[in-house]
């Protein structure tokens, strides 16, 4: 009579693959995340757009104005 060979089960669904199991675990860690909502995203959106803005304009302003004083002085 011969003997059916043990199969194990795994009880954790890591695999042995080290590229698998990283995308199991990021998945995993992307479960974890607290997810922010559709009106904090836009709000935040919005004051990065403005302080883009703000910051590009001064930018520039301050490029023109050393652009005249070095055009004053060549």
């Amino acid at each position: 009579m011969a003997r059916k060979p043990v199969t194990t089960t795994r009880k954790s669904a890591k695999s042995d693959n080290a590229i698998i199991r990283y995308f199991q675990d990021t998945r995993d860690e992307l479960r974890k995340v607290t997810w922010p909502e559709r009106e904090e995203v836009v709000r935040l959106t919005l004051i990065v757009l403005v302080a883009t803005i703000t910051s590009s304009i001064f930018l520039g302003l301050a490029d023109f104005i050393f652009q005249r004083l070095a055009s004053l002085l060549v």
